[in-house]
């Protein structure tokens, strides 16, 4: 089984691989692309008589693996290299090397942990550090521990973190493949204008136009083919509407083609075939591009530098892809592509020294994304914590227990955490463990096909020209003929196929593992041989059934049926309208469909997608269904509660009964006789939050009293007590009872006298409180008789007094040891001085007081020399 192409640069490597592989049985292999990792080892494995699988990360690289391996011996797909992908299985008895995606690898361990047959295995790729990646990679290590220490496991990448590698994997050797890469030139092309930066999904149009205008550059400048890298279909979309319309492109005569995980796959080979003869071409590519596949003909690769990455809200119940900044290490990956075959060039679209501020890696998928279907997994395979898991980056503690509370409540593991029965079937089924609820769920409420048709739909996004309705872009896949629906209806197919193989409910146990590989094996010959019969006859299927769902209201069974599924995928998300086009999520969180959208008129939505952009205080809606009541009960009947709520709201006591799903009310009602404990908690709230000068009675004798007590607590302190607000407050029980249990609303509040329940506070046990008059007099007596008022409420106490009155006062007066501010008036009562120092303002301010005064008021004495006094 010796290839043709074996002289590509591996082949220096293949010795140290295969004495590691001889010796520990694990190897790291760090190989540049073009190198012939991917193609070249597997089949160097399968020489020596190994059956070997190849786990990609993607669809697209899985199949282009294999067609290539199978090239090079020079026979079909099928025979002795084949491919597993979701939906499409293409192996023989003959086949020794099978190329997988690491999601099918998952589900073929679950199901049969020894991987019988199989003696290698290589991880490819590793650098991405996908979640079901590292999932695979650890299940394979504790595999080599305690049941095949022979099955042999390379990891294999062209930039990668080996040292980490190596270490996860006991230590194993790290085999290195020097590259023939050619040299790329660095072009910096970043935009003439600031752009904004990536929001979420959204990227600002300028750089988008900027990035069109590259390609065109790099056409007029370069020879060979250009590949341009862009975050998704969205911008592949639109760079391509910007670029065409324009014959040849800027005169050129190139050829536009689009690769990614969406693209039909005649679309992908037309990629991976090579450029027509004197022809161009102009490929625009996700990340797909970055690794795995060569793209024949690419002399200049254009990169805009973005990326998209996972992030999950667990706070909301939000999950969403988001755009970030592509990483060094991306940006090193996609430049290679240019030098694969020829001396090239990169265009990158940002300047020199932003590059330095780049992140090295891409962020590991286990630490932003959502954890649920990690969860679920180590919970099958009996590690529910993942705490005996070989894994480079540990699961966030919080993530993870997010993803345990969302498994809890759709009854796939228990409250320990071990799997149930429920939790393995849905594991099985290979979807996310909410589609699998409501695959599993909604199957007997609707129909096993319909309900694999819409969880088909969730589980790969519809483009987004589908709309944001479910029910409208559920029947645009059923009309369409292009790549989507080919690829939805094969998922659909599969899925109702699942529910039929797990209708029983059989648990299958080790000699069942045993044999179904023969069984499978027989199955595929089967239905390879017969696939195009039975496609044949599920359209007509699918037609028939589609016509029958169209008597009487097929547009309202069909919003029945999604709202059904999506709410039982999402009961979270379920969502009442509040008016305007918005909705209230059960999560809390505040829901807006797009303007115009037939969803905005819906009394409920079952929300599928949505992102809650930086400082919005809605999430967008990108994808729902129209549902009911009922339903949004039926399917979030774990987040259904009735309670009485009292609480302060708009200034006063709210008691009600109240029925929510989450955050959305469904029946309030009054209540008449509220819990006396939660009256009290409302009252104290309100006291909390208005505070207890604006909702008790405060006479002015109260309003004295505290500021007394005010004053001594700061001046003497114990046991004068603290009167602020805070103190009053958590003191309640002790002054404001029992008036504060007899309370029901503001008014009784109102009624209640402050300063009566502030004289409960006075340290009366002590027999302190007697000398209250003493240390804080409400009035302060001069020598004439006249008794003046004592204001509390600055730093130190204050007396007002005309002139005449103080005659007599020769110094300043103490109220419990602090002087007091004395305000001198005029005969008629306007203030003439202020002093807190009395013996200075007879010396020296009085002269002045006289000069000014007498004249006015010749009536009063105006002595030069005040009484009491005498002048040096």
């Amino acid at each position: 089984m010796r290839p043709a192409g074996l002289e590509l640069p591996v082949r220096d490597a293949l010795p140290a691989l295969l004495a590691a592989l001889d010796g520990p049985g694990t190897a790291v292999l760090c190989a540049p692309p073009g190198t012939g990792k991917t193609t070249l080892v597997p089949l160097a494995l399968a020489a020596r008589g190994l059956r070997v699988v190849v786990a990609e990360p993607r669809r697209i690289a899985a199949r282009a693996a294999a067609r290539r391996m199978a090239w090079l011996l020079g026979e079909p797909v099928g025979g002795r290299v084949g491919f597993t992908v979701r939906g499409e299985r293409v192996v023989s008895r003959e086949t020794v090397v099978e190329v997988v995606t690491t999601g099918v690898l998952l589900q073929r361990l679950q199901r049969d942990q020894e991987l019988s047959g199989v003696d290698a295995v290589i991880l490819d790729e590793c650098h991405e550090r996908h979640l079901d990646a590292d999932t695979v990679a650890a299940f394979l290590l504790d595999v080599r521990e305690t049941l095949r220490p022979g099955l042999r496991l390379v990891a294999a990448s062209a930039t990668t973190d080996a040292a980490g590698w190596a270490g996860l994997l006991g230590g194993a050797p790290v085999v290195e493949a020097t590259g023939t890469a050619h040299p790329v030139e660095v072009v910096w092309a970043p935009p003439a204008r600031p752009v904004r930066p990536p929001d979420g999904m959204r990227v600002d149009p300028a750089l988008l136009g900027h990035v069109a205008a590259v390609v065109r550059r790099a056409l007029a400048e370069r020879p060979g083919d250009v590949l341009c890298f862009l975050p998704g279909v969205g911008e592949i979309a639109r760079v391509a509407g910007l670029l065409s319309g324009v014959k040849g492109v800027d005169g050129v005569d190139a050829e536009l083609l689009q690769v990614h995980g969406r693209a039909p796959a005649s679309a992908q080979d037309a990629v991976l075939a090579g450029p027509a003869a004197g022809r161009r071409r102009v490929v625009l590519a996700t990340a797909v591009a970055e690794s795995s596949l060569t793209v024949p003909g690419v002399r200049v690769v254009v990169d805009a530098g973005l990326a998209r990455e996972p992030r999950t809200d667990h706070a909301r119940g939000l999950g969403a892809l988001t755009t970030v900044r592509a990483s060094r290490a991306a940006a090193r990956q996609r430049a290679g592509r240019a030098g694969r075959e020829a001396p090239g060039a990169v265009y990158r679209c940002w300047a020199e020294a932003e590059h330095a501020r780049l992140p090295g890696f891409p962020a590991p998928e286990i630490r932003v994304a959502d954890l649920t279907g990690f969860a679920l997994q180590a919970a099958v395979w009996g590690d529910p914590a993942a705490a005996g898991l070989a894994l480079l980056d540990p699961p966030p503690a919080g993530a993870l227990a997010a993803a345990r509370s969302v498994l809890a409540a759709i009854g796939a593991v228990d409250a320990a955490g071990r799997v149930t029965g429920r939790g393995t079937r849905m594991a099985r089924l290979g979807l996310h463990p909410r589609l699998a609820r409501a695959l599993l769920d909604g199957a007997p409420l609707v129909g096993a096909r319909r309900a694999a048709e819409v969880v088909a739909l969730l589980s790969e996004e519809p483009p987004r020209e589908y709309g944001d309705d479910l029910t409208a872009a559920w029947r645009t896949a059923r009309r369409g003929g292009d790549g989507y629906p080919a690829r939805w209806r094969r998922e659909a197919r599969r899925l109702a196929g699942q529910l039929r193989e797990e209708g029983d409910g059989r648990e299958r146990g080790p000699r069942d593992q045993r044999g179904q590989r023969g069984q499978r094996d027989q199955r595929d010959q089967r239905d390879q041989r017969d696939q195009r019969d039975q496609r044949d006859q599920r359209d007509q299927r699918d037609q028939r059934d589609q016509r029958d769902d169209s008597a009487g209201d097929p547009g309202a069974y069909d919003d029945v049926v999604a709202g059904t599924v999506v709410s039982l995928a999402f009961p979270e998300r379920v969502a009442r309208a509040r008016g305007g086009g918005a909705f209230l999520m059960a999560s809390g969180t505040g829901a807006e469909p797009a303007a115009g959208s037939r969803l905005g008129a819906a009394p409920w939505l079952a929300v599928a997608v949505a992102d809650r952009p930086a400082r919005a205080a809605s999430a967008r809606v990108r994808l729902a269904a129209v549902t009911g009541e009922e339903t949004a009960r039926a399917a979030a009947a774990h987040l259904l509660v009735t309670a009485e709520e009292v609480r302060w709201q708009d200034g006063d006591v709210v008691a009600r009964s109240v029925e929510r799903l989450g955050a959305v009310e469904l029946t309030v009602r009054p209540l008449t006789a509220p819990d006396p404990a939660l009256l009290r908690a409302a009252l104290l709230d309100g006291l909390g939050r208005e505070g207890p000068g604006a909702l008790l009675h405060w006479s002015r004798g109260a309003l004295e009293l505290r500021a007394r007590l005010d004053f001594l607590h700061r001046t003497a302190g114990a046991p004068w007590p603290d009167v602020s607000d805070p103190a009053l407050l958590a003191g309640a029980e002790n002054w404001l009872e029992p008036e504060l249990s007899r309370a029901r609303r503001r008014a009784d509040l109102a009624r209640i006298d402050a300063g009566q329940a502030l004289r409960r506070l006075l340290p009366w046990s002590t027999g302190e409180a007697a000398r209250l008059d003493e240390l804080a007099p409400e009035r302060l007596e001069l020598p004439g008789g006249t008794r003046v008022r004592v204001e509390y409420g600055g730093e130190q106490p204050v007396v007002a007094a005309k002139v005449q009155q103080l005659f007599g006062v020769t110094s300043t007066p103490r109220i419990a040891g602090v002087p007091v501010l004395v305000h001198l008036l005029s005969p008629a009562g306007r203030p003439a001085a202020v002093t807190a120092d009395l013996a200075s303002f007879w010396q020296d301010g009085y002269r002045a007081v006289r000069a000014e005064l007498r004249g006015r008021y010749p009536k009063h004495a105006w002595p030069e020399v005040p009484p009491g006094l005498t002048r040096e």
